[in-house]
């Protein structure tokens, strides 16, 4: 029973691979429980990754973490770092590669940044030197410059989340062009000979092309839902949100409670002294209006970062948005492909519907053959039989008599195709 208990205790720890803002790579082993006191997630949110439930592709953004689940990217991400679950898939070994690399380039911008802000800016030129370790064009250090212009105004997270959406985008992609360089020369090559081989490859093809199309669709519909809902998109913001969080643990309202407690005890002196310049109560000196305006100031304060956040918004939004484009050209490759597959197919039922008709024709020819040759080998039988008639008496007499039924019968099977192909029965 022990045994058991420790063996299910087991199969409940998972191996997970954490990578931190600077591309430093360790590999824990952790249960359920552990990373939701890490993350903040609840146990729905983990159910997603589970690798037993099939869960489609999905992006959800929490309080203190994102899920995503993209193709073979199953994985957490923070706003300090980024937990892969399937790290020992093959697939995933690029894309570990492909984070290391952005979270160090990531790194070096923004110190970088902070160097410069410290007055000690650098050049263009200078940056493409850290980078690159080598002298580079004015156009490459410009490009260089762009890209940290742009990676110091990205949190962490959003860096993160740009890698699995190109990822898992141009796994798509790459999969759909494999898909065509294979697709269409088996299509060429059953318009030009239909046989079951390639029948049998195509319809292959057509389940591949079936369910890499619901794949693609479905991550298409994730982004969609994403850029129309902007408390979604604004609930990703997990650096801002942390920052949010230090502001409001750093502006305690242990100040001003000592406040109120200060101002009373003035009024009280006031009023024990006897002193004749007392203000009425009006409730702007009073503590209860320094309460207020606190109050005010506080909520001013949250409306201003809700503002802030609703345009920051923008960020994640042009970043979903190029993703989108490039899934959606991928769903426009898939859906042409498809059309060409429905017109291969078209035509296959359009060459496979003319050649049964042309086994119908020859089948009408040969039973209407068959017709005449039955009623000329009666004619012949009732000539042959030991009959006394004058015509049978001589062997001429008998030449013209077949010959006559011969031509007769010919004439006669002329005439019905004819009549046919008169009524439209034959082309």
């Amino acid at each position: 029973m022990n045994d058991h208990r420790h063996r299910k205790k087991a199969v409940q720890v998972k191996t997970w691979l954490v990578i931190d803002s600077i591309g430093r790579v360790q590999q824990i082993d952790a249960g359920k429980q552990s990373i939701m006191r890490r993350t903040g997630l609840s146990a729905r949110n983990l159910r997603i990754l589970d690798p037993f439930l099939s869960y489609p592709s999905s992006i959800t953004g929490c309080e203190r973490a994102i899920v995503i689940k993209l193709e073979y990217i199953k994985g957490i991400i923070t706003a300090h770092d980024v937990l892969l679950l399937n790290s020992r898939d093959p697939a995933v070994v690029p894309f570990v590669e492909e984070l290391k690399r952005r979270f160090l380039h990531y790194h070096e911008a923004n110190t970088m940044k902070i160097r410069g802000n410290g007055g000690d800016e650098q050049t263009a030129e200078e940056v493409a030197k850290i980078l690159e370790g080598s002298q580079e064009s004015v156009e490459r250090s410009q490009v260089l410059k762009e890209q940290e212009d742009r990676l110091q105004t990205l949190p962490f997270e959003f860096v993160a989340l740009e890698a699995c959406l190109e990822t898992a985008c141009s796994s798509l992609d790459d999969e759909t062009k494999a898909l065509e360089q294979e697709a269409y020369p088996a299509l060429d090559r059953l318009t030009s000979e239909i046989s079951s081989f390639y029948l049998e490859r195509v319809r292959q093809i057509k389940g591949r092309l079936v369910a890499l199309t619901q794949r693609v669709r479905k991550v298409r519909d994730e982004l969609e839902h994403l850029l129309e809902n902007d408390g979604d998109m604004a609930g990703m913001y997990l650096t801002s949100k942390l920052l949010q969080e230090e502001d409001d643990n750093s502006s305690s309202p242990s100040a001003i409670v000592d406040e109120e407690d200060e101002v009373p005890e003035l009024n009280n002196d006031r009023h024990h002294n006897g002193d004749p310049d007392i203000l009425p109560d009006d409730g702007l000196n009073s503590p209860h209006g320094l309460l207020n305006d606190e109050i005010e100031r506080v909520t001013s304060s949250d409306s201003r970062g809700a503002l802030a956040r609703h345009f920051e918004v923008a960020e994640l939004e042009m970043l979903l948005e190029a993703c989108f484009v490039q899934v959606d050209g991928t769903l426009n490759k898939l859906s042409t492909l498809r059309e060409y597959v429905d017109d291969t197919e078209d035509y296959v039922n359009i060459m496979l519907d003319d050649k049964q008709n042309n086994l119908l024709q020859m089948g009408v020819l040969i039973t209407t053959a068959i017709l005449v040759i039955s009623s000329y080998i009666t004619i012949v039988d009732v000539m042959g039989m030991n009959i006394t008639i004058s015509p049978y008496q001589s062997q001429e007499h008998f030449l013209w008599t077949v010959g006559t039924c011969t031509i007769g019968t010919i004439i006669l099977y002329v005439s019905i195709v004819v009549w046919y192909r008169y009524k439209g029965l034959l082309n």
